[in-house]
């Protein structure tokens, strides 16, 4: 059986050599993250960030399943941005679940991946039941022959609230980006590939670039917010609707990006984009005119010009 998925960016063939490991879901890649990945490099190189999917929430309790803050392939790429040599998926399931904790050291940590030292948060759990702590680590460790260390993901602000991706999603369902954003150390985003939508937008001067809604990822309440839609490395100033468009009688909800200045040559459709959340403007509303909806749009965009600037 092979425990690794084949996703692009990360290995999916054993090691050779000991590694730095640190584990997690990583889910956002907050600032709690980065400090793992840090504190692991700091002790030498290579470094592997082994990380999880689907969430072990997704087998264990779906039901409970959190909504998630990136793709596996985003999480990836940014775990590779601050510091990741290399990056492992454990394509999580039943079987691995069912493992006990000695078992998981073995045949993953030492078996797979010869780790000579585990950096995780101090809250990390692992093994069947959730049996297994870091001084699970520290003392199988000690006779398997690598280094465990547990560390606070507290902030450094002195808040009460550690750095987590479940303050994250609190703070986005609450339409809280600026503040989701200091958590995550960057706007939080979706992403997806732009697909044709009604071509009313283009009639009433505003044509978007429309994003169906995944629910299975963390989406902003309905709303209109000043943010970014990122395509091909390239950021373009955007005001953004999340919701149903009501005044239309719309029951399918979608992200639709304004591009304040787009570039002549933009064309967006069929393309995968990332769109980044500054600020809420307003809530979404039903307007009882199409001349009061356009008015209020004009006003959306020049509200969100003025965030952006």
């Amino acid at each position: 059986m092979s425990i690794w998925r084949d996703v692009k960016g990360a290995e999916s063939s054993s090691r050779q050599e000991p590694a730095i490991l640190t584990i997690g879901n990583f889910d956002g890649v907050h600032r709690g993250h980065r400090r793992l990945l840090a504190r692991a490099a700091s002790i030498g190189h290579p470094l592997v960030a082994m990380t999880f999917d689907p969430h072990p929430a997704r087998v264990l309790a779906p039901d409970l399943a959190p909504k998630m803050l990136t793709t596996v392939e985003r999480r990836i790429e940014l775990l590779k941005q601050h510091g990741a040599d290399e990056v492992r998926v454990l394509a999580f399931d039943a079987d691995i679940a069912s493992w006990s904790p000695e078992e998981f050291i073995d045949r993953v940590l030492v078996g797979e991946l010869q780790a000579k030292a585990v950096v995780v948060g101090e809250n990390f759990r692992f093994g069947q039941r959730a049996a297994g702590t870091v001084e699970t680590l520290k003392a199988v460790g000690a006779d398997r022959g690598f280094d465990a260390e547990g560390i606070a993901l507290d902030r450094p602000d002195g808040s009460s609230d550690a750095y987590c991706s479940s303050l994250v999603r609190d703070l986005i369902a609450a339409g809280q980006m600026p503040e989701a954003a200091a958590v995550l150390g960057r706007p939080h985003e979706v992403s997806g590939v732009v697909v044709r939508g009604d071509g009313r937008g283009k009639d009433l001067g505003f044509p978007t670039a429309n994003v169906p809604v995944d629910d299975r990822f963390a989406v902003p309440p309905d709303g209109v917010y000043a943010g970014h839609i990122v395509v091909d490395g390239q950021r373009h100033d955007a005001a953004i609707s999340v919701g149903t468009n009501p005044t239309f009688g719309g029951v399918g909800r979608r992200v639709e990006s304004y591009v304040i200045e787009p570039s002549p040559d933009l064309d967006l459709y069929n393309r995968e984009i990332r769109i980044e959340f500054v600020q809420r403007i307003r809530p979404m509303e039903t307007f009882d005119t199409v001349a009061a909806l356009v008015a209020q749009m004009h006003e959306d965009v020049a509200e969100a010009r003025g965030i952006l600037a």
